[in-house]
């Protein structure tokens, strides 16, 4: 295992996110390894880190000024061992093939949690959203799409949203994708509901994460309601996180971007969500403009330089970090200890450093990783690809139902894994090796390809 750690570091020296992601899965799924020695003998290890494609184009688009600009447009096609390739397309001027490698490379596993047909890819590019025209995020839209349409499809690779990629991105890459191929097909998740769309997707990942926390909390024979949790973030996950903590009688009390974070000790209640919702999804304004609107709450520019956030020094019983990679270090994940935390519900991918998980473990918090915690936005993008194929729309009701008892199938399995393998109670080895399980058979039944 270290050897082709070692080989993973020489042939991609500067994949950190990557290597990072690969050494988790390696870690936890020792016991299988040990226990299969056929899995060695088909260098199972050496196939699974390696991504079945990776497309890498430019995107030329023109601005409103009339300039040309250009950016680098992704898709990496990680394992089709158990269906088409499906994940999400990233926007963001942090992207970049390391990144996107690892966020390929969780989603196979997160997938395969699911119990739905999917295999793992992921994409995006460097473009920002953030301060361009509708028109000007159409027309790179329209210039990612005109390359990535060669490689996608409802039975090969389906894209969704992701940070930066919304109902507006949606729309406009899948209406390319329309024009170019000519023909209706569910190639996209994350669509309108009026053109194809599920009930649910939008609130999917927030909603399944903390159904998956509301399970986690059951083995211990409490629940959310009453319970203090910080949320970071304050886009389409930590929204509704957020609006399902409240609907269960939890109290939240943070929300962050980029630029810092609130601390509301009164609370984020519905009215307050609501303002958040319009502030973010409509008017793409900063969080620090919730201060203004509420003076009871606090805002903290973010500082880099600290070496830790503050968000995570707050009083609580639960956490959920819902905003991006690596956002909880060893001194965050101790801060949340010594302040109560009992459990941690990842809502975004791989949002605690390898230090910060080991703080949580050592100190036996309830830690819960995103390919379990947050799998239920692309369990419902599974159920949206099933109503394209059925041409049928399911109310809202059911696809909600189907989502919760997706997230308590994933909470079963963990706990079983990780029992079978002699670690009781530990949620991420217990999801790692799941989902490694599932995938390997596959790929073993279907020989060297």
């Amino acid at each position: 295992m270290e050897e082709i750690m070692e080989k993973i570091k020489a042939r991609d020296p500067g994949e950190r996110e990557f290597q990072q992601a690969v050494s988790e899965v390696m870690e936890s799924s020792k016991p299988v390894l040990d226990k299969h020695p056929e899995y060695g003998h088909a260098s199972i290890l050496e196939r699974i880190v390696e991504p079945e494609r990776v497309i890498i184009f430019r995107v030329p688009w023109m601005d409103d000024r009339g300039s040309v600009q250009v950016n680098r447009g992704f898709r990496i096609e990680m394992n089709s061992a158990i269906g088409p390739y499906k994940g999400g397309l990233r926007f963001h001027p942090s992207v970049t093939l390391s990144i996107l490698k690892f966020l390929a490379f969780e989603q196979v596993f997160k997938n395969a949690l699911t119990t739905l047909p999917m295999g793992g890819g992921k994409g995006g590019s460097d473009f920002d959203p953030k301060g361009k025209s509708d028109n000007e995020v159409m027309r790179f839209c329209q210039s990612f799409m005109s390359e990535l349409f060669r490689y996608i499809g409802p039975n090969t690779d389906v894209p969704a949203g992701d940070i930066g990629v919304g109902a507006r991105e949606i729309g406009f890459l899948f209406g390319m994708y329309k024009k170019l191929r000519n023909e209706f097909t569910g190639v996209l998740t994350g669509k309108s509901l009026n053109w194809g769309g599920s009930l649910i997707r939008p609130e999917a990942t927030g909603y399944g994460c903390v159904y998956f926390a509301s399970e986690m909390l059951n083995t211990q024979n409490t629940s959310i309601e009453g319970k203090t949790c910080i949320v970071s973030g304050s886009g389409n996950v930590a929204q509704f996180t957020v609006e399902k903590i409240l609907a269960l009688g939890g109290k939240v009390l943070t929300l962050s971007d980029s630029s810092g974070y609130i601390f509301d000790e009164t609370g984020i209640d519905e009215k307050k969500l609501q303002y958040v919702k319009r502030l973010k999804n409509v008017r793409r304004g900063r969080i620090k403009e919730y201060a203004e609107e509420y003076p009871d709450a606090v805002y903290t520019p973010s500082d880099p330089s600290a070496g830790y956030n503050p968000l995570w020094d707050h009083k609580a019983n639960c956490a959920f970090p819902c905003a991006t990679e690596n956002e909880i270090n060893d001194k965050d994940a101790r801060n949340l200890v010594n302040n109560g935390v009992t459990l941690v519900c990842e809502g975004a991918n791989m949002p605690t450093t390898p230090e910060g998980i080991n703080v949580f473990l050592d100190s036996h918090v309830m830690y819960a990783p995103g390919k379990a915690a947050n799998a239920g936005g692309v369990a419902v993008s599974g159920l949206e690809m099933a109503q394209n194929s059925m041409r049928i729309s399911w109310p809202r009701q059911e696809v909600e139902s189907r989502l919760q008892i997706i997230m308590k199938s994933i909470h079963k399995t963990c706990l079983e894994a990780a029992e079978k393998y002699g670690a009781p109670g530990n949620y991420m080895d217990g999801a790692n090796i799941a989902g490694f399980v599932k995938v390997v058979e596959a790929m073993m039944d279907q020989g060297l390809v």
